[in-house]
């Protein structure tokens, strides 16, 4: 059934400077031409467009948009989007992401409500809800996530639903509101090698992150649990696979690996494109660690495809479970 919806343009993304201010004045990082591998077509389907519209009507943000994530023609096609809560602006500044940093707006608390009307009316199986970091907000937006679940259980009871969370530095008590509120899969990107956290992702802290994703099986051992790095950043493959062997002592089940694309001339360059078979390599030697699920290929990112996964991530537990 196709659902009809007004399109409202009223809210238009920042751009350049404006978006990332306190990157204007580094220097031009050249953008490197993708090879073959990495191409994607733009996006032509009407059901892409009925996506786009329904966002807009519902005064809804995307990270598709605001992290400009290359599969976005074909996760909408397939009214597949990751709603960003709390508003586009970021409270961090790293160096890969391309969401606009600044100081935010206060939250909107008919927001939850609005998700979940528009995960009603795309008629989701899964979801996934992510956020901006809102290091301004005493919780970190916690209560907020566990608002957004709810409400997305009381519009849309059979939807499963998949939350990538900032990782509440400093905030005490949060990660147990939102676990509290019990989403299927808990999601929180290390995004990189501890050796590049200073020059990629300068806010955060390595062993936090860590902590962060092992306190959520502590605290509910049922939730699944997933993390996702970007490569080709500079990070040597024994790097990677060490952090693989840290995510596994904090028991994730699902790990994500992508190819990292560069957004604008000011943000962290490119050192290399990681091949196809590299990716293989990659998820073959994360299964053999003990992951439930991989997913590792160059336009891998942390919600594509996530539906689908999430089958397969509750089908490899319940076969894990049969064969102990």
């Amino acid at each position: 059934m196709t659902t009809r919806v007004e399109i409202d343009h009223r809210r238009e993304p920042l751009r350049g400077a404006d978006r990332h201010p306190e990157k204007a004045r580094r220097p031009d990082n050249p953008i490197q031409r993708k090879p073959a591998w990495i191409r994607v077509k733009a996006p032509t389907s009407p059901v892409y467009r009925e996506t786009h519209a329904l966002m807009r009507a519902n005064g809804l943000v995307t990270v598709c948009e605001e992290a400009a994530c290359p599969n976005i023609g074909e996760c909408w096609s397939q009214r597949h989007a990751t709603m960003m809560i709390m508003g586009e602006t970021c409270t961090r500044a790293c160096s890969f992401c391309n969401v606009a940093t600044g100081i935010p707006k206060a939250l909107d608390a008919d927001e939850p409500r609005r998700v979940g009307d528009a995960v009603a009316k795309l008629g989701l199986q899964h979801v996934v809800v992510t956020s901006v970091d809102r290091d301004d907000l005493a919780d970190g937006g916690a209560e907020h996530f566990a608002q957004t679940i709810r409400a997305i259980r009381d519009a849309s009871p059979g939807t499963t639903v998949e939350i990538l969370t900032p990782d509440f530095l400093r905030k005490d008590g949060a990660l147990e509101i939102v676990v509290a509120a019990r989403p299927d899969v808990f999601n929180h990107n290390l995004e990189t090698v501890p050796a590049l956290y200073p020059t990629i992702r300068p806010g955060a802290r390595y062993y936090h992150s860590l902590r962060l994703l092992d306190r959520v099986k502590q605290l509910d051992p049922s939730i699944f649990t997933k993390s996702g790095l970007m490569v080709g950043l500079g990070e040597k493959r024994i790097e990677v696979l060490q952090v693989m062997d840290d995510l596994r002592s904090a028991e994730v089940d699902f790990l994500t690996i992508g190819q990292y694309l560069q957004p604008t001339v000011k943000h962290a360059a490119v050192d290399r494109f990681v091949t196809p078979e590299e990716f293989e390599d990659y998820a073959k030697v994360a299964r053999g660690k003990g992951f439930l699920l991989v997913s590792a290929t160059p336009l891998t990112r942390s919600s594509y495809h996530a539906d689908r996964d999430f089958a397969a991530l509750r089908a490899a537990r319940e076969a894990a479970l049969r064969a102990a």
